[in-house]
């Protein structure tokens, strides 16, 4: 496999963002999530990372084309968005480590990437003294006309990494899916492990 992956920090972030706002926007238009996204969002969104101190982007490139990209901040950096979620449960949001987004061009999946995007964020989050690890997943109905025939359920790859959704923990973020005019609120389930 000729994929190489680094961590993207400072200028090497500042020059590699439109590159990833633009694979977050084609990988994301497909099932579950259906985004209509925009490069103006994705650049203001992806601003959040060159800002946080504790951020992390993990790229995949293809010689020096970007073919992957993973993402991951402190949850207290998405707190207006998702603290809410987290109020049923006896747990300290500065103690939690958000694995925001993983995208990966079709071709390169099931080579293993997609493990190496956990590794480098959880080894991340580790060495910056968080407890927790968690992501957020698209909740669809399993009869929505856009769902294809075949689609991979990814939660065997996520429970084999350790993580267990959090009952109760969901948070609502609205965006235009495909073939719509107005943004829409979605469910997020939350799903975490242990990192210690």
């Amino acid at each position: 496999m000729s994929v190489r992956l680094e961590v993207l920090k400072g200028e090497a972030l500042a020059t590699a963002l439109d590159d990833v706002a633009r694979l977050r926007i084609s990988v994301f238009r497909d099932w579950p999530y259906l985004y209509d996204g925009s490069l103006a969002y994705e650049q203001e969104y992806l601003q959040s990372y060159l800002d946080s101190a504790q951020s992390v982007v993990v790229a995949a490139w293809d010689g020096n084309v970007l073919i992957g990209a993973s993402t991951g901040a402190p949850l207290a950096d998405h707190a207006d968005d998702f603290a809410a979620a987290f109020d049923s449960i006896d747990v300290d949001l500065n103690d939690i480590f958000y694995c925001a987004e993983s995208v990966l061009l079709p071709a390169y999946r099931g080579q293993g990437i997609g493990h190496r995007f956990f590794d480098f964020r959880e080894a991340h989050a580790t060495e910056q003294g968080f407890g927790y690890s968690a992501f957020c997943s698209v909740l669809r109905p399993d009869d929505h006309p856009a769902k294809p025939t075949f689609a991979r359920d990814l939660h065997p790859f996520w429970r084999q990494r350790g993580y267990a959704p959090i009952p109760g923990v969901v948070a609502g973020f609205s965006w235009r899916d495909v073939g719509e005019t107005e943004e829409s609120r979605k469910p997020l389930q939350f799903w975490w492990r242990a990192l210690t």
